[in-house]
C-alpha cells in the first residue's frame, strides 16, 4: 500500500455543494512538500477551489496562494518567492484513461490537467499541491545570478553579443 501524500485533503463526491471548498497546509505539511519538490521551505499553501461536478467528472478550479522560498539555479542562494494564479483541474474516473500505458498517447489541451480517481472520493489537496510543484520556476534566478556565473567563469563581461545588449534594455514582468 502506497504513502498518503504530505498534503491530502480527500472530498467525498456526494458530498459536493455550492460552497467553495478552502484548503490551507500545515507547517508539517508544508515542510513535507517543500522536501519533495526541492525547495528551501513553503511559508504557506492555500487554495480555494470551486467544484463543478458533471456526472462522474469533477471540475475544480480556483485560486492557488503559496509563499515559499527556492534556491537560485545559478547561485544557490535563497530566493523569496510568491504565487498567486488561477487553476483548474479536471477529476476523471480511473480506467476513463485515454490510450494503452506502453504507447505514445495525444492528449487535447483540455485533457491536460486531468487527475484519474479511484471510488466516491478525490484528493483536492494533492491536486493542488501538483499546481503548486507545475507553478514553481525550477530555473529562477536571483540578482546575483550574473556574478555567480562570471566567478565560475561561464560568462565573460562584454561577451554576451549584440542580441543580449539589444535584450538588456528589455524589463521581463
Amino acid at each position: 500500500m502506497s504513502e498518503a501524500p504530505e498534503f491530502s485533503r480527500m472530498v467525498d463526491l456526494r458530498s459536493i455543494g455550492n460552497a467553495p471548498v478552502d484548503l490551507v497546509a500545515s507547517e508539517s505539511e508544508c515542510a513535507a512538500l517543500a522536501a519533495r519538490f526541492g525547495l528551501v521551505s513553503i511559508e504557506r499553501l492555500e487554495a480555494r477551489v470551486d467544484l463543478l461536478p458533471d456526472g462522474a467528472v469533477v471540475e475544480a478550479s480556483g485560486t492557488l496562494i503559496a509563499d515559499f522560498v527556492q534556491s537560485c539555479a545559478v547561485s544557490g542562494e535563497d530566493l523569496s518567492m510568491s504565487i498567486n494564479e488561477p487553476f483548474t483541474v479536471r477529476f476523471v474516473p480511473a480506467g476513463d484513461e485515454p490510450g494503452v500505458p506502453d504507447q505514445e498517447i495525444e492528449l487535447d489541451e483540455d485533457e491536460l490537467d486531468e487527475v484519474f480517481y479511484d471510488g466516491t472520493a478525490l484528493d483536492l489537496g494533492e491536486a493542488v499541491a501538483q499546481s503548486l510543484a507545475l507553478a514553481i520556476d525550477p530555473f529562477a534566478t536571483g540578482p546575483t545570478a550574473d556574478d555567480a556565473r562570471r566567478a565560475h567563469g561561464l560568462i565573460e563581461e562584454g561577451s554576451a553579443g549584440p542580441l543580449a545588449e539589444a535584450l538588456k534594455g528589455l524589463k521581463l514582468s
